[in-house]
Parts: C-alpha cells; structure tokens; sequence
C-alpha cells in the first residue's frame, strides 16, 4: 500500500480499495505491506546512496523546479552546498548515465534518456520519500522478477535503473503497456469520464474493460462471478489485441 504521502492519505481509502479488489477477485498473497511502515528502510537505503556519493543536498525553490518541469532538473544544487539560510532541503540522486537501455516485452528496445531527465529527488524538503526510492527498495526486498504497468510510467523505469545499480540490486524484468485514452489523447484515468468502480457491478465491469482492450469474452460470461471471468480472460488472454493506444468510444457502457 502506497501510503508515504502522508497529506495526501484520505482516511479510509485503504481499506475501500482493498475491499473493492476483493469484490473483483483480485487478490494478494500474504499480507499486505504498508509502505509508511518501512520508512527505516527507506532511511537505509538514502544513507547508502549518501555514503557511496550518489546523492547531494537541493535548496531550489518550487518555482524554480515548477520552471523546469518539462526539461528537467538543470542541476542547479549539484555541485555547491544549498543557500545559506535554507532550513530544509531535498535529497537528489545524482544521474550520470547519459541513456538507460532496456528490454521491454511489450515496447521492445528502449532507450530512455535518462540523463536530459536530470537528477531525481528521493526525499523531499517534509522529510517523505519519494515513490522512486521506495519502490526500488521495495521490490528489491520482495523479490519482484517482473514489472507489468502502463507506458505513461517508462520514464520512471529509467531513474528506478539508475537506482537499482547504485544500490546493486538486480533490475526485474519490464512490460509496458499502452494507456487507455480519451478521444482527445489524454488519459482516460485524468478524465471527467474517470469514474469509481462499483463493486455490485463487478462482473459488468470486469467484461467491459476485457472488450475494450479487445479481449474475446464468450456470451453471457457478465453473468459469471468475477473470479470465473478472470480465469477465462486468463486462458484466453491476448497481448497483440492491444498493444496499439486504446481509445476509449464516445460512448462506453461500464
């Protein structure tokens, strides 16, 4: 569970999307890990990226990074201690690789510019770790062989490479698949048309998103209980049905 925003966490939250996988059969293996329970990890992990040189101290402002967004951290903090008179900082890792090379199921041979990303920020100035860090420690420690998510998150992979090596950890394998997306281009889970799922309506929904990525869903399987639907997308399942972008129709029925 991805709970180290701490401003962000709504009360409750956790607990509906856990109930809301079960109502879909979506289920876990053992318990479930909390990463706000793991900070002491985190801690370890940051101190041995410092003590190896991996990381150095940034002072720049919210405008200045909001300034750079788009083309990455200029590395402004990079080589001089921050300003004086600043009562907290970030952490960044320190990116040196010019290009990230990996091998993805889906994309194929993907060279990720890494370096033009500048260097990413693994806690910021409140203290909280950032999601990079923690998920390279976290699938380290569990032992994840493959990453299966969406291609929006291909950038990502390339920091969380650069991490892995400097914390000599083994890099899982990747699959990055296509995002479904608005007319329009956008994605489709930014949209107005983002709406909750409804648990009651498990099995209709479960039968939509299959259709939509092109899957074959036999007649009259909404009717089946989620976990039947599942082992039959399973057997059935089909990655060159969508590997282009999906679209999402003008008008879909969930």
């Amino acid at each position: 569970m991805e709970d180290l925003d701490t401003p962000r966490v709504i009360p409750g939250c956790a607990d509906t999307i856990l109930r809301t996988l079960e109502a879909f059969s979506l289920t876990w293996d053992g318990e479930v890990t909390w990463q706000s329970r793991r900070r002491e990890h985190y801690e370890e992990a940051a101190a041995t990226l410092r003590a190896r040189g991996f990381t150095f101290q940034c002072s720049c402002s919210r405008r200045l990074r909001m300034e750079n967004e788009e083309r990455g951290y200029p590395g402004t903090c990079r080589d001089k201690p921050p300003s004086s008179g600043t009562t907290s900082t970030a952490t960044r890792f320190r990116i040196d690789d010019a290009t990230v090379t990996i091998e993805d199921r889906f994309q194929g041979r993907c060279e990720l510019p890494v370096r033009a990303m500048g260097d990413v920020v693994i806690r910021r100035r409140d203290g909280i770790f950032a999601y990079q860090l923690a998920v390279v420690v976290d699938d380290a420690w569990q032992g994840i062989t493959d990453v299966v998510r969406g291609a929006d998150l291909l950038s990502s992979t390339a920091w969380q490479v650069c991490l892995q090596r400097a914390l000599n950890v083994t890099s899982p394998r990747y699959a990055h698949l296509p995002v479904v997306v608005e007319p329009d281009g956008s994605k489709l889970a930014k949209s107005r048309r983002s709406v909750a799922l409804d648990p009651v309506r498990a099995s209709t929904q479960l039968v939509a998103a299959l259709r939509l990525l092109g899957q074959p869903t036999p007649p009259g399987i909404e009717f089946e209980p989620p976990v039947s639907i599942l082992d039959s997308a399973v057997r059935a399942w089909s990655p060159g049905a969508f590997l282009g972008t999906r679209t999402v129709p003008a008008a879909v029925s969930v």
